[in-house]
């Protein structure tokens, strides 16, 4: 259906919409929103509807939009408000909604209480012809540095799309979206990883961030043929309750030799082989510390935050560092007499 069939009711005020440094012109409208369409590249249901690589109906969009908690206490805020507070964001001529699919949803629910009222939707509308850099750039903006509603997972799927999809390098999309290269890597590789193993709960996003992101457990995955498999079996079970199970006691397990060899050949269960590597000496408190903060210090984005300082600030950090630096001989010392 074309933007003519839409009915549109629109005046053109000369707006523009900043996206990644370029003015794209808009124009405010009203359309009806039985004329709108779902935006097929909604993270919100990409990773659900799209698992088995087929495109999902704007029936199917529909109907798992109006399945979650966040759409249905949007229908009662919009009822209450008396329409929407933010136009959603349109693509002229295809009228698919880039910015807005859960308000879409919701009218389409409110619509068939009252056809009259809830008939048209306020939008902005966006050139037919614009670049699909821009349209990423743009939900990027929505959604992950600006009001950051969508959940990791959500933003991994939008990230992933654009990687594979649209054949996009993770440098430019760090680009496209302001994050670091590292963090847009590791949230495609997250999302990657659960594909790969057949993990459709996204409530387990937390497990597997946390298990690609240790060194010491990355350490065992390289040396352990099977680890990852053996870990997921153990996640979708439930013998590995929580994620701050994987963040926190599988590294003791991958760090205790013998207790991760039984780990890895079934011999121990997930408890027993923490509970051996707690008492072989793996858990030391002390050490967890000082690995933590040498891994905080080492990300680049602390370091480039750490050189921006400027002035009495900039004083007091090289004086801490100094303190730091003496210490750190200082123990390191006391250490290499006692081996």
């Amino acid at each position: 259906m074309n933007a003519a069939r839409a009915k549109l009711a629109a005046s053109d005020q000369g707006e523009t919409l900043l996206i990644r440094g370029v003015e794209v012109p808009v124009t405010t409208t009203s359309i009806e929103q039985s004329h709108l369409r779902f935006f097929v590249e909604n993270p919100r249901v990409y990773s659900i509807l799209r698992a088995d690589g087929v495109e999902p109906s704007q029936t199917e969009i529909e109907r798992k939009l109006l399945e979650m908690d966040h759409v249905k206490a949007l229908i009662q805020d919009i009822k209450r408000d008396g329409g929407l507070t933010d136009p959603v964001v349109v693509r002229a001529g295809s009228l698919e909604v880039l910015e807005g699919n859960s308000r879409l949803a919701a009218y389409r629910a409110l619509g068939r209480l009252d056809p009259i009222k809830w008939a048209r939707m306020k939008c902005r509308m966006l050139p037919e012809k614009i670049d699909e850099s821009l349209i990423f750039a743009l939900l990027g903006q929505y959604h992950i540095k600006g009001k950051k509603d969508w959940a990791p997972f959500e933003q991994a799927g939008f990230l992933y799309r654009r990687s594979k999809a649209h054949d996009i390098e993770s440098d430019q999309l760090a680009l496209e979206i302001g994050l670091s290269k590292r963090k847009v890597e590791h949230l495609i590789a997250t999302y990657q990883f659960m594909l790969d193993y057949g993990e459709a709960d996204t409530a387990r996003w937390s497990y597997y961030d946390e298990y690609l992101k240790s060194s010491t457990i990355k350490k065992a995955r390289l040396k352990v043929s099977g680890f990852d498999g053996l870990v997921v079996a153990k996640i979708k079970s439930g013998e590995i309750a929580r994620a701050v199970d994987v963040r926190d006691r599988l590294p003791v397990i991958c760090d205790a030799p013998k207790s991760l060899q039984k780990f890895a050949t079934g011999s121990y269960d997930f408890e027993d082989a923490h509970e051996h590597a707690v008492e072989a000496g793996a858990d030391s408190a002390p050490y967890r510390r000082l690995a933590k903060f040498r891994q905080w210090l080492a990300k680049p984005e602390v370091e480039a935050a750490l050189v921006r300082t400027q002035g009495e600030k900039r004083k007091k950090i090289i004086f801490e560092f100094d303190k730091l630096g003496s210490r750190v001989e200082a123990v390191r010392g006391k250490l290499r007499s006692k081996t």
